[in-house]
């Protein structure tokens, strides 16, 4: 049963910087493609990047050129660099193996972390 803990989010002004962090448990880490989600209020969980067990990336439109995913294998922990950070950018944060299929969540998903952006 792996376990996820993220960490690291906050109210940063629009512009501002935020590294939000995932520690996993487990050795089903190392192979799995890690992604960190999102989660507006009223909204469904959308996927905002992703990092393969190679540290292959990708990103949502909304992602590029602004957030950056990594990985540590050694420590298990996933990483998101997230910069110029906008109020839409406002929700909880959660890490989670991303399904190869559907793109979802496969194991059960932490607390996440809030993200607010505001003035």
């Amino acid at each position: 049963q792996v376990q996820l803990v993220e960490s690291g989010g906050g109210l940063v002004q629009p512009g501002g910087s935020l590294r939000l962090s995932c520690a996993a448990s487990g050795t089903s880490f190392v192979f799995a493609t890690m992604g960190w989600y999102r989660q507006a209020p009223g909204k469904q969980r959308e996927l905002v990047a992703d990092i393969t067990a190679e540290s292959i990336t990708s990103y949502a439109d909304s992602a590029k050129g602004r957030f950056t995913i990594s990985r540590d294998n050694a420590k298990k922990t996933v990483s998101l660099q997230m910069n110029s950070l906008k109020p839409e950018d406002t929700a909880v944060y959660y890490c989670n193996r991303k399904s190869p299929l559907t793109g979802a969540g496969t194991w059960t998903w932490g607390q996440g972390t809030q993200v607010t952006v505001s003035s």
